[in-house]
């Protein structure tokens, strides 16, 4: 089969296109979002009146469908593009229906011969979008490595990144990787690397892995992660191991893995994140014992106790051993002279002492839940989420993968989690984004006699068909203690957060202190990048003639920020409590609207 065959259109394939492109310039930096598409591959959009997802979904695998039996893979390639052209459905659609069309089992080789050779016409001689994405859903189940080179190429094109990395990850995850970061890699830092990367040149990348950004919008957990399947690290920390350089950028890589700020656990993604943790338990003592290395350490320590990293394959009692070699080599943080580095010297303290002390729970007949408020590391801030183990076991993670647990506040502090009479849903986490955007977890917790029940999951957002989470039934008395103790807990804290915590606490005691002025309370915490901010929410009408309770103008939201003055939590919120007793918020100097 030729790769650039011939087209009635005259224009060449997207392969033979970007494959020009390259051979052009192959030492050329890559554009941010790929190499651009020609004006042909993206032929006017026919308006679709036919039904919508998921009936598009079925009009694209019955078109594809009957031509995988064709003996003419280049006349029915040539085909189904025209048809495809004629419908007018996007290329993501055209992806998601042919991914999952049922192709010739192995124990048929001529079928599923045939069907491999269609999708590579589509992929190698598709002039459009839809085309070539037909031929990539084909491959994610016909792939062979012989197919890696032309989707690699591919995958330099603008509109076709995403589709070759799910097409591609099968076969070669370190060329998928590459492929991957040629489209979300949009640091400065981050593009020398990924010129090296897609030009093959392997000492340039490792050069470059030395200027690796740090800010999270730059180096997210799938960043993270795509490097270090590109680069190969295990492999290059066993090729290179008196280099502390390489040692500090896997914690590094590792711990970002670890964090919240991601559509999915891309510590669980990472397929060889097992090999690269043993091996920086390894060689954790080679480590300088800076606050940021005993930090990350911590951190890594944390998530495999509590996190996603607990459900890596482990052999049986690996996890724990490993858990304990990371925190052997945590000494006693110093006494920095910032208020900065004292907060992380003190989250270093204390999240080690609890990990060193926490007790294994084995799973039982009649299960035991165990809350615990997460705080991540303040060098490298993330969520502050609650964490639910059920026998030990990380509850949130198994179960819903696109962001953290709630915050304590609002799973704590209000005592949503408690038991009563009637059955009441909560919601135990949201994803990254929002609820609305990707979905969330809700339980239904219900009292029954002896004990409490955890059941009635809903996970709205998420794909259907999905194994429903089992339900739980625990212990009520011990239950209720958990929870008690888990709320009266503020050992996670730091000042300005036990002031939110206080405020918060006193409004629900005291309503009327905002009831006065026309206001509800909103979120009450500390601000995400300054967390020596105490930040308390409101929602009233604003404070003009008339604004007052029990006006029908629309509810504004208000920011009130109170800097943490170094007095004792409990006195800020008491002051504050008083002061809006006496007067109305939405006048202060420090509020903003």
């Amino acid at each position: 089969m030729s790769a650039s065959r011939e087209r009635p259109t005259l224009v060449p394939s997207l392969y033979a296109y970007a494959k020009g492109l390259r051979d052009a310039a192959p030492e050329a930096p890559l554009p941010r979002r790929g190499l651009p598409l020609p004006e042909h591959a993206r032929p006017p959009r026919v308006p679709y009146d036919g039904p919508r997802l998921p009936e598009a979904l079925g009009v694209v695998t019955d078109l594809v469908r009957p031509f995988l039996a064709d003996p003419d893979p280049e006349r029915a390639a040539t085909e189904v593009e025209r048809l495809l052209a004629g419908t007018g459905i996007g290329d993501r659609v055209v992806f998601a229906g042919v991914k999952d069309i049922a192709v010739p089992p192995p124990a048929d080789p001529g079928a599923r011969d045939r069907a491999r050779a269609l999708a590579r016409c589509l992929t190698r001689g598709g002039t459009t979008l839809a085309a070539v994405t037909a031929g990539l859903g084909l491959l994610t189940r016909l792939g062979e490595p012989e197919d890696v080179p032309y989707l690699r190429v591919l995958g330099l094109l603008q509109g076709l990144g995403l589709h070759v990395v799910r097409t591609l990850a099968p076969l070669d995850r370190k060329a998928a990787a590459v492929v991957w970061l040629v489209h979300r890699a949009r640091a400065d830092a981050l593009r020398g690397l990924v010129d090296a990367l897609a030009g093959g040149d392997e000492a340039a990348a490792r050069d470059r892995l030395r200027d690796l950004p740090t800010a999270p919008r730059e180096l997210g957990t799938e960043h993270a992660w795509r490097i270090a399947d590109a680069v190969g690290l295990p492999d290059l920390l066993r090729r290179e191991p008196d280099d502390p350089g390489l040692l500090a950028l896997a914690l590094r890589l590792l711990t970002r893995m670890s964090g919240s700020r991601g559509y999915e656990h891309a510590v669980l993604a990472y397929g060889e994140a097992v090999a690269l943790i043993e091996a920086v338990a390894a060689r954790a003592h080679e480590l300088p014992t800076t606050p940021g290395h005993q930090a990350r350490l911590v951190s890594l320590a944390l998530d495999l106790h509590s996190g996603a990293a607990h459900f890596l394959p482990w052999p049986p009692g690996r996890r724990r051993a490993v858990t304990a070699a990371l925190l052997a080599v945590v000494g006693e943080p110093g006494s920095p002279p910032d208020r900065e580095g004292r907060r992380r010297a003190d989250w270093v303290r204390r999240t080690a002492r609890e990990l060193r002390t926490a007790v294994p729970v084995a799973a039982s007949a009649e299960p035991r839940l165990r809350i615990e408020v997460a705080v991540a590391d303040p060098g490298d801030p993330d969520v502050v989420e609650t964490r639910f183990l059920v026998d030990g076991r990380p509850l949130v993670p198994s179960v819903f993968g696109r962001g953290p647990g709630g915050s304590p506040e609002a799973l704590l502090a209000g005592g949503a989690l408690r038991a009563g009479p009637e059955p009441k849903e909560v919601r135990l986490a949201e994803a990254y984004c929002t609820e609305d955007c990707c979905g969330a977890l809700y339980v239904t917790v219900r009292r029954e006699g002896a004990h409490v029940v955890w059941d009635g999951w809903r996970r709205p957002g998420m794909p259907p068909g999905l194994p429903t989470p089992r339900a739980y039934r625990f212990d009520a008395d011990a239950y209720d203690a958990e929870i008690a103790r888990a709320a009266q807990d503020l050992s996670w804290t730091w000042p300005a957060r036990e002031t939110a915590w206080l405020i918060g606490a006193g409004l629900r005691e005291r309503p009327e202190l905002l009831a006065r002025w026309g206001l509800r309370r909103g979120w009450i915490s500390t601000d995400f990048q300054v967390p020596d901010t105490t930040v308390v929410g409101l929602h009233g009408p604003p404070p003009s003639a008339g604004g007052t309770a029990g006006t029908e103008q629309s509810a504004l939201p208000y920011l009130w920020c109170l800097p943490d003055d170094g007095t004792p939590p409990e006195e800020q919120a008491a002051r504050a409590l008083r002061r809006l007793a006496d007067s109305d918020p939405r006048g202060y100097p420090e509020l903003r609207g």
